[in-house]
Formats: structure tokens, C-alpha cells, sequence
């Protein structure tokens, strides 16, 4: 059954913001009821792979998020 077509414009902002929070808690929480598309996998397994072959590459994230401030 499809959902009902509301005009959002129309709705309050309570009301919308109940409205994502309905959608939101719609979500399953079981990573088993999302499908990961293959492609998503693959990338991460490269990422990891790469991770691993070069630990010293990677950056802190307490460095990051300094680089990140002193640029604003």
C-alpha cells in the first residue's frame, strides 16, 4: 500500500518534524534487513586491505579535525 500523498508545504513544522521522526523509527535496525550492494563490500575490503598495507598513512582524527578548523 503506498503511503498518502501529503503536501508537505502545508503540514507545520511540528508536524513535519514528527513526520521524519515517524519515518526515521520506520527504518529496521538490523543491518540483515538493509542490503549492502556488492560494490560496497568490495570498496571496503580495499580500503581495509589498503589500511593495513600502509598504517602509517593515516591520520589522527584529532589531527583532522585541527587541519579541518584552522581552514575556517
Amino acid at each position: 500500500m503506498p503511503p498518502t500523498e501529503v503536501d508537505i508545504e502545508q503540514l507545520s513544522v511540528p508536524q513535519r518534524l514528527d513526520l521524519i521522526a515517524r519515518i526515521w523509527d520506520s527504518i529496521p535496525d538490523t543491518a540483515e534487513a538493509l542490503p549492502v550492494p556488492k560494490w560496497h563490500r568490495h570498496e571496503l575490503e580495499r580500503r581495509l586491505a589498503a589500511a593495513d598495507a600502509n598504517p602509517g598513512a593515516a591520520e589522527q582524527w584529532e589531527q583532522v579535525k585541527a587541519r579541518l578548523r584552522s581552514k575556517s
